[in-house]
């Protein structure tokens, strides 16, 4: 089978189920996965598909501006465990950063509810919103440019103003992992929010990622962070063997 044809076949697959794996495209044509992995990345290239770790997806259109009351109810079940899972790591008296993330305003909420004694820095309008129905919370804005497409602060003066804190524990929001390359890196939508996660990153102590178990069959286009930076990846359901593999390879826990 020509090249050409094989990679026809790959995309017909992709308008039928949305996804392929390498190891089943490998098997299907008699060929190497290395020969498959190339026929991926021409078509990435041509703009055909987004390649993921151990396959590819077919391409869409990744809007960077993505308004945050859309995003607050896509996954909103998935998004409760983990709030709930990741709020129980919280102890009083410590100090927090949550990051621009609607899984965050959840986080937030929880803590409200509960009466802990905690002191939160966050750039995000919605979960100060939900901070401060608690006299037990100290919320803190960290400031900076305001970006409606995501209600809160992100950019070069939100990063400067973070780096001024010691977080005892950050929570970050995560479009996926990017495993397409050696640095298995976290990726969001811009270079503003990953700017901004960063800083964050660096001013944690214990650092969480939070992410749906759809979001490990994807990414996004700014990588903020290499998978190794953080010491857990927060989900509401385990991840296929694969992925599982590839997290822990690098010493990350999964909760």
């Amino acid at each position: 089978m020509f090249t050409e044809e094989r990679q026809q076949k790959i995309l017909e697959s992709l308008r039928e189920s949305g996804k392929v794996r390498v190891r089943d495209l490998s098997e299907r044509f008699g060929v190497t996965d290395d020969c498959i992995r190339k026929d991926l990345k021409t078509l990435e290239n041509a703009g055909s598909l987004k390649r993921i770790y151990g396959g590819a997806l077919l391409s869409r259109d990744y809007t960077l501006n993505r308004e945050v009351v859309q995003r607050r109810t896509v996954h909103t079940e998935e998004k409760k465990i983990i709030a709930a899972k990741a709020a129980s790591l919280i102890r009083p008296g410590e100090t927090l950063f949550l990051d621009v993330s609607t899984t965050n305003v959840l986080i937030a909420q929880n803590l409200a509810a509960s009466g802990i004694k905690v002191r939160v820095v966050t750039n995000m309008i919605d979960i100060l919103e939900e901070l401060v129905k608690s006299p037990s919370i100290t919320p803190i804005a960290t400031g900076g440019r305001m970006h409606t497409s995501v209600n809160g602060f992100i950019g070069i003066e939100a990063a400067a103003a973070i780096r001024s804190y010691s977080f005892d524990q950050g929570f970050f929001g995560c479009c996926g992992i990017d495993a397409t390359d050696s640095d298995y890196s976290l990726t969001t939508l811009g270079a503003e929010d990953g700017l901004t996660k960063r800083a964050a990153l660096k001013a944690s102590r214990h650092k969480y990622v939070l992410m749906e178990h759809q979001k490990f069959d994807s990414n996004e286009c700014y990588k903020y962070a290499k998978l190794d930076d953080i010491d857990a990846v927060i989900t509401d359901e385990e991840p296929n063997p694969e992925i599982r593999e590839l997290i822990e390879s690098v010493g990350v826990d999964i909760i």
